[in-house]
């Protein structure tokens, strides 16, 4: 099942699409997607609807972030090895997490916007995943079955705020539109395997990343048991697994990303997101 929010920013409503692609609405059968609906029983529910009797969304209707209210974004940096070597960090022995504040997230197609003294603002293709239900010091088996869906996430970040002066990561990494998700939500019963999905970026069609959730250094399983010795995952979190190799801080010289560029960047099964990048 593919669960979407459409609609103007800040008046979205939930919807899924259908087996023809249309965007079906189902403001009639649950308030939002977020927390409070993303539970094993609700998506059940959801899931049983005959989707060709919902009503259709406007064609062309925007597409919002495909989760609401989004508690916390916690991220995996250096997780695929290549990416650590070109971001000259070691590989690290376990997950390296940070976090993005939810304010940064924003619809897969809203675009990017270069905030004021930003100089260095980055790309990073990455899986992300939506929480259903709480998760605590959970085993690796059981570790996915808290998984509501999985979706695409661009981690954008601006390298200087986030590497030079007192440097943070946090810091860096939550500006406004710093977080485009979506365009879809695919429930975990679709994704079978998040460790076999192909995942891809450019700019301005020229590809600058392009590898497979296969080459993460620590899989989903392993990340979400980590994350949860150290904190709750509650039903609507979303957690970042982490960027492959190709960002612009690789590059020598790196060439960042400038108002006019056009990012598009996808997952195997779970959609592409295109964004125009403004200046402040």
């Amino acid at each position: 099942m593919k669960l979407v929010r459409f609609g103007a920013p800040g008046a979205e409503r939930p919807g899924m699409i259908d087996a023809d692609g249309i965007v079906r609405d189902l403001a009639g059968h649950v308030g939002d997607l977020d927390g409070r609906t993303l539970d094993p029983a609700t998506l059940a529910r959801l899931r049983s609807l005959p989707a060709a009797s919902l009503p259709a969304a406007a064609p062309g209707s925007r597409l919002g972030p495909c989760v609401a209210n989004v508690g916390k974004i916690v991220c995996v940096g250096l997780n695929y090895r290549e990416h650590a070597v070109e971001s000259r960090q070691a590989v690290p022995s376990e997950p390296v997490l940070f976090m993005k504040a939810p304010s940064c997230i924003t619809g897969p197609n809203d675009g990017i916007q270069i905030p004021a003294g930003g100089t260095e603002v980055d790309w990073e293709v990455e899986l992300g995943l939506v929480i259903g239900s709480t998760v605590r010091h959970v085993g690796e088996p059981d570790a996915l079955r808290h998984v509501a869906g999985y979706c695409v996430f661009n981690d954008v970040s601006e390298r200087a705020w986030q590497l030079k002066g007192t440097g943070q990561w946090v810091k860096g990494k939550s500006a406004d539109s710093f977080g485009p998700l979506g365009p879809w939500l695919v429930t975990a019963d679709e994704v079978p395997d998040p460790q076999r999905l192909h995942l891809w970026l450019s700019v301005n069609e020229e590809r600058q990343q392009d590898s497979s959730t296969a080459h993460m250094i620590f899989p989903v399983a392993t990340l979400l048991s980590f994350i949860s010795r150290f904190m709750t995952l509650c039903p609507g979190d979303v957690v970042a697994t982490g960027t492959p190799a190709g960002v612009a801080l690789g590059r020598n010289p790196p060439r960042y990303l400038r108002a006019g560029d056009v990012v598009r960047c996808g997952v195997e099964g779970l959609g592409e997101q295109r964004s125009l990048v403004r200046a402040a």
